[in-house]
């Protein structure tokens, strides 16, 4: 299958499916341009993502593609949230959509999907982008225990966003984490169900534990590789502290960093447009 690229906005982006693998996959597109294929964060849907950060995408000219991973959504299959198992669906995606020369990112849990897909599938990507996850491997700082009690309420609020994604201490990551969620409710028709959470409290451990992503393949695929890496990180990160990415800074060749501040695990939602436009200039000074 090779669907046209939407010139749709975020909010108003049609559903739409393909067959792959003997299920059904949920994908939108916005944008022309180079396929930029994102992999969504813990109970997250194509419904979580902040359309001014997929606008600005789209705008820095990006083909935007977000999906419903299988068995979650809109997607039929399967559901799992062990990463290795998950790369499956960006790997059926770019081959179903026909999709080369590919940058693949992931948010969060999305982040070791899209490493892992690095791993296995390297050839087909040009670019990795990481937003707010962590690198494989022992960890020099942890998740705080505040990220597994909130993430397990069933229901979000403007409070928990800002625990789980923005920095609560600051009057402008929350003023920002209003803004967000604004943006993201503007959508009304053709939502994704969210993930249910029976599912997200099985998967999710009741506190944190070292390593949480033990991948050792992965971790060497990350040193050794020639494609280049970008993670995108708040300062305060409760989930997946941007520290650890420190720690390896001499050790992955082409690994960049942009870290911002006051912010927490969704720095794209607080600085929407900055984060496109940084990953525009990322991709056209790299190779």
């Amino acid at each position: 299958m090779n669907a046209v690229a939407s010139v749709h906005r975020a909010v108003t982006a049609p559903n739409q499916f393909v067959e792959v693998g003997g299920r059904t996959l949920a994908f939108r597109s916005i944008g022309e341009g180079r396929p930029l294929l994102l992999c969504t964060r813990f109970r997250g849907n194509m419904d979580v993502w902040d359309p001014a950060f997929l606008d600005g995408l789209a705008d820095e000219g990006f083909r935007v593609i977000t999906f419903d991973y299988s068995g979650l959504g809109l997607s039929t299959g399967e559901a799992t949230y062990n990463p290795a198992e998950m790369v499956r669906d960006p790997i059926d995606l770019m081959t179903a959509l026909e999709l080369t020369d590919v940058v693949l990112g992931g948010w969060s849990l999305g982040g070791l999907v899209a490493q892992v897909a690095l791993a296995v599938a390297g050839e087909r990507i040009s670019h990795l982008l990481l937003i707010g996850t962590n690198p494989p491997g022992h960890l020099v700082k942890l998740a705080e225990q505040l990220f597994y009690d909130t993430a397990v309420i069933e229901h979000y609020g403007l409070k928990e966003e800002e625990i789980l994604f923005f920095e609560p201490k600051s009057e402008i990551s929350r003023k920002a984490a209003a803004e967000s969620a604004a943006r993201i409710a503007e959508r009304t028709q053709g939502r994704s169900p969210a993930v249910p959470i029976a599912f997200a409290r099985a998967n999710i451990g009741d506190g944190p534990r070292n390593p949480i992503f033990p991948a050792d393949a992965v971790l060497e695929v990350l040193k050794t590789t020639t494609t280049p890496i970008l993670h995108l990180g708040g300062d305060h990160d409760i989930i997946f502290p941007v520290e650890n990415w420190y720690a390896l800074n001499q050790a992955l060749p082409t690994l960049h960093l942009i870290t911002y501040p006051s912010a927490g695990h969704g720095p794209q939602h607080q600085y929407p447009r900055a984060s496109a436009e940084h990953i525009a200039s990322f991709m056209r000074s790299t190779r």
